[in-house]
């Protein structure tokens, strides 16, 4: 079953470019698992490359292969091979990355009859140039999809232009099939930050100002005295270092029976510290966190494995039981978006100890320099030392913590 817009693409998207843009889980991509093979099938037998662009290899894989193997299974849809490539409907599509120019020379140089695109706002811009010259056959074609960025974006200067184009803009609204309750969750997760704007009324709007605004206006909601000790299954720490104008943060962040997360310490010092001062004071406070939650993992700025090493080393002296490695370290704008979809869920809270955390996320500002991409003010007037450290502690846990990750 298909909504009155996919119904209405279906029917209509007949352009060399053809783009569903707009809101998440609003049905844009739904759709394109019957639209692929339909436009695979067109092109069959004729010359050219066919296709599929997205950040990574990894986001074609979840995003597009696995939920058409579900539908079709493996005889239609193929697993990725060594070569980027896999088998749709009998035809060989390339899968590549398109994050990195570099990525995609597989196909530079080709004449492309078929290419699908997703995430395209997550492209570099290099990719879609070449992509442009690449569509060269009267019948080539593009069908892509994408959640709004900065009005500025370079994308949404090519959708603004005189190009032959398609195109859609969905809200969240837009998709009959889901669960109002779901709906009205999802609504209330974003309010008070950019991404409701663009994941639920599909706008392509600015990145400014305060970034957490939920916890900006409402620090009551978040910041609780009533902690019991109970509640926390486990904690973990997240460690950012110095150097420059920066701070040494630690952050000891505990995960709830309920699917929540708790600011239970931070530690934060701007003076330069030798090695030995740094891991007494790691020391001490793991310590003081494991008087009183079960401390299960400690994960650092894997830019400074000098600096780690020695922590080890400290923990082990100690005799302190935890694992200590690399932070994960996603993209800055995916913990972000993590932590205000917490918020927004009311699953995030702070000890009123915290005072560096608290600080830190009241002050958080969108850079006003940037205005094609969403860069977080990094210039030394904002406590992004505790910021740091705290997503640390909590990145490893967002699929979990969030449901369709």
């Amino acid at each position: 079953m298909f909504s009155p817009m996919q119904k209405t693409f279906w029917r209509e998207a007949k352009r060399r470019w053809n783009i569903k843009t707009g809101a998440t889980r609003s049905g844009k991509t739904y759709q394109d698992y019957f639209l692929i093979p339909r436009r695979l099938l067109a092109v069959e037998g004729k010359e050219g490359l066919n296709v599929i662009l997205g950040n990574t290899r990894e986001t074609i894989r979840r995003n597009i292969l696995l939920p058409m193997q579900n539908l079709y299974g493996a005889e239609y849809v193929s697993n990725l091979r060594a070569d980027n490539s896999c088998d749709m409907f009998g035809q060989k599509v390339f899968c590549l990355g398109a994050d990195n120019a570099n990525r995609v020379d597989k196909v530079r140089g080709s004449s492309i009859k078929y290419c699908y695109g997703d995430e395209i706002t997550t492209w570099n811009p290099d990719v879609f140039d070449m992509l442009k010259s690449r569509l060269d056959k009267s019948y080539s074609i593009f069908d892509g999809t994408c959640n709004p960025a900065s009005p500025q974006h370079w994308f949404k200067q090519f959708l603004d232009s005189d190009a032959d184009i398609y195109q859609q803009a969905y809200t969240i609204d837009d998709n009959p099939f889901l669960d109002p309750v779901f709906v009205a969750n999802l609504k209330r997760e974003y309010t008070g930050t950019v991404l409701y704007d663009r994941y639920i009324l599909g706008l392509w709007v600015a990145a400014e100002g305060v970034i957490y605004r939920l916890f900006a206006d409402h620090p009551e909601r978040f910041i609780v005295d009533d902690l019991p000790d109970q509640k926390i299954r486990r904690a973990v720490i997240g460690v950012d270092f110095g150097g420059g104008t920066s701070a040494h943060a630690f952050t000891c962040t505990g995960f709830t029976t309920g699917g929540a997360i708790v600011t239970l310490d931070d530690y934060r010092e701007k003076q330069a510290l030798d090695p030995a001062k740094l891991e007494r004071d790691f020391v001490d406070f793991v310590k003081r966190c494991q008087m009183r939650w079960l401390v299960t993992d400690v994960w650092c700025d894997s830019a400074e494995q000098t600096l780690i090493n020695g922590l080890r080393n400290a923990a082990a002296r100690e005799r302190i039981g935890v694992n200590i490695g690399n932070a994960l370290k996603r993209p800055i704008n995916d913990r972000i978006r993590a932590l205000c979809l917490l918020m927004g869920a009311g699953r995030y809270y702070c000890a009123p100890n915290c005072t560096n955390t608290i600080d830190a996320l009241k002050s958080a500002l969108w850079d006003s320099k940037h205005n094609t991409e969403d860069v977080r003010l990094d210039d030394g007037t904002t406590n992004i030392d505790s910021l740091d450290s705290l997503e640390y502690s909590f990145e490893r846990e967002i699929p979990n913590l969030i449901a369709g990750w």
